[in-house]
């Protein structure tokens, strides 16, 4: 269960847009367990479309700039070890939690509909 904070932007998808949040949570974890710490899969689902030939994603640059940034200052300026940061993904995959190609996550488009149409050319 999760409380909605209305101060805090959302994806499409309803998922939260809190760098602040991950640096709390990176400092709440060190915290308590006194071990490097390691960010996988942290990422921004979006539908994205193909204009002019490319992908325009500056929301996906802002997030991922936004989080890496909270990360640096966890460790920069609270003192957290942090060893490692990986986005999302690298190449678009079909949603875990819809089954869906029309949520993207990764750096690198993949040309795959919902209905499996598509070259598969990134």
């Amino acid at each position: 269960y999760c409380v909605e904070n209305p101060h805090i932007a959302t994806s499409d998808w309803g998922w939260a847009i809190d760098p602040d949040g991950l640096r709390y949570t990176l400092n709440v974890l060190y915290d308590r367990y006194q071990l490097p710490l390691f960010i996988v899969e942290n990422g921004f689902g979006a539908v994205d479309e193909v204009v002019d030939g490319h992908i325009h994603d500056d929301y996906r640059i802002e997030y991922l700039k936004a989080h890496i940034t909270a990360a640096i200052e966890a460790v920069d300026q609270d003192g957290v070890d942090l060893i490692g940061y990986t986005p999302w993904g690298i190449i678009d995959i079909v949603s875990f939690t819809t089954g869906e190609m029309k949520k993207r996550y990764g750096l690198i488009y993949v040309d795959r509909d919902n209905d499996g149409h598509g070259t598969m050319e990134r």
